[in-house]
């Protein structure tokens, strides 16, 4: 019997709408992913189709947030379309505010403030796009400097959403990723754990936050993982001459199981029982079809040593990551 304090629906693949928001983001090749353009409408019937597609293939998770330009509005959108036994799960997020103004090359693409203002407006926000509360609603990138896990009327109010029964997350970001959700699991209102939910950015290159994660899920956190591909980076976009000698090695793995560089990093995820979910950022059908491939691979012993050797320094992983240009 599971000791997790929440379910989350299966398969363990669920749909992240980070890059179908709005028409700017850091995944590799970003840009192609939108045939019919980047305007408002567009990029609405863009989102909804995925969300169908999504559907179709069995997906019944799918994680928003506020700064997702538009992302919020268009998954509402779509599930009032539908009745609520074709809806899919739905977390999302506060912390950020987009700021970019469907601009691509923006000079500031999202704010962040942890504060108890932004939590209210952006709880109402959330409200009067989706339609309806979402299952889980999280702290977007707690970090142990942005203070937000030391704000009383933040966790207070936290609480009391808790209490009215959303489900309350975090997700981290970071080198010190592992450091904040050992404090958050610590935090308790009315004697209660307040967290519910991680969701951490773990992947081949970068998964120093995986001992932490397995600690919390032991405790009764579930666990979800974002950038599971290292924004394309795992995948057959990543043309970088630095990243050569992994993607050999990536690719000899994929070629054993006939399948693409992102369905072997995401399946390896997938090999850790602990993770209850992993998100696919997918820009196109097609990614999400490939990506969806994971639920089926099994991986060998030779084969996770092979990964093992993919992982990097967590200082250089974040300065790669940070490097990345909109697109």
């Amino acid at each position: 019997m599971s000791n997790k304090r929440i379910n989350l629906p299966t398969p363990r693949i669920g749909l992240g709408l980070a890059a179908l928001g709005r028409p700017g983001y850091i995944n590799l090749g970003h840009g192609e992913d939108m045939p019919d353009g980047r305007d408002v409408e567009a990029m609405r019937g863009h989102c909804h189709a995925m969300l169908d597609a999504a559907w179709q293939r069995g997906v019944r998770y799918v994680d928003a947030a506020r700064s997702y330009g538009r992302a919020e509005a268009f998954l509402g959108d779509w599930l009032a379309e539908r009745a609520e036994e074709q809806r899919p799960t739905v977390g999302s997020k506060w912390g950020y505010t987009y700021t970019a103004g469907w601009q691509v090359t923006a000079s500031v693409h999202e704010v962040k403030e942890h504060s108890r203002e932004v939590l209210d407006r952006q709880w109402d926000e959330t409200l009067d796009a989706l339609g309806f509360p979402p299952a889980l609603y999280q702290i977007h990138s707690a970090t142990l400097d942005s203070g937000v896990l030391e704000n009383v009327s933040v966790l207070e109010r936290l609480g009391e959403l808790r209490d009215q029964g959303v489900s309350i997350g975090l997700t981290a970001s970071g080198p010190a990723q592992a450091e904040t959700l050992a404090r958050a699991m610590e935090i308790e209102i009315d004697g209660r754990s307040l967290f519910d939910a991680v969701q951490a950015t773990a992947n081949l290159l970068e998964p120093s936050v995986l001992d932490q994660l397995e600690r919390a899920s032991q405790a009764g956190m579930v666990v979800i993982i974002k950038e599971a591909v290292a924004n394309g980076r795992l995948t057959a976009r990543n043309d970088r001459p630095e990243d050569a000698g992994a993607m050999e090695a990536l690719d000899a793995v994929a070629g054993r199981h006939g399948v693409g560089r992102d369905a072997i990093a995401i399946g390896w995820l997938l090999d850790h029982p602990f993770v209850d979910m992993v998100l696919s950022g997918a820009g196109n059908e097609a990614q999400l079809a490939s990506n969806l491939q994971a639920l089926d691979v099994t991986l060998a012993p030779a084969d996770r040593e092979a990964l093992a050797a993919l992982a990097e320094p967590p200082e250089s992983y974040w300065k790669t990551r940070g490097g990345l240009n909109w697109n």
